[in-house]
């Protein structure tokens, strides 16, 4: 099968908070709520919208969707701007098929081109370090909230980009309304 990624479009954002809706649908873990932080993330001055990509069949189907968004790690008076990888969404009968990595992949390749330098994801320890992620705490970095410290990491785009850099991530405000 042939995919495409590339940014998504306005007349995509229903669909895609579809896709995204039923791709959570039967996650233990999840809130059942990550369509609408999208809809509220693409409102915000943490958007990107180079960074929020779909996949498709050349039919234009999305089969998957992936947003990266504006935080910043703080500590102190210091502060570092970084981006969110939340959420990534496959249509539960496209999962398994490498959509998901495509969109990872290209999504932290665009992050780069556009001059950021690391991405931080609360994810499945098992599934992101194979994209070079590695727990954050490795640079002193924190979550906001309580997980499990495996499940919480960091990838720098441009090597060393985080050497100096330590603190409690911050956020979009919209990842907590």
């Amino acid at each position: 099968m042939e995919l495409i990624i590339e940014q998504e479009r306005a007349s995509e954002f229903e669909a895609v908070e579809e896709l995204i809706r039923q791709a959570f649908a039967g996650e233990e873990l999840s809130d059942q709520t990550e369509h609408q932080l999208v809809k509220r993330l693409r409102n915000s001055k943490a958007y990107v919208t180079e960074l929020s990509l779909t996949a498709k069949r050349s039919d234009d189907e999305v089969l998957g969707h992936i947003l990266l968004t504006k935080a910043w790690i703080i500590d102190g008076e210091s502060s570092c701007e970084t981006l969110a990888l939340a959420p990534v969404s496959v249509s539960p009968e496209h999962q398994g098929q490498g959509i998901g990595s495509a969109l990872i992949n290209a999504s932290l390749k665009r992050a780069k081109q556009l001059g950021f330098s690391s991405v931080i994801v609360l994810g499945h320890p098992a599934y992101y370090p194979k994209f070079g992620f590695e727990p954050a705490n490795r640079w002193n970095i924190r979550a906001p909230f309580d997980v499990p410290e495996e499940a919480f990491m960091a990838i720098e785009l441009v090597p060393g980009a985080l050497a100096n850099v330590s603190g409690v991530v911050h956020y979009a405000d919209e990842f907590s309304s």
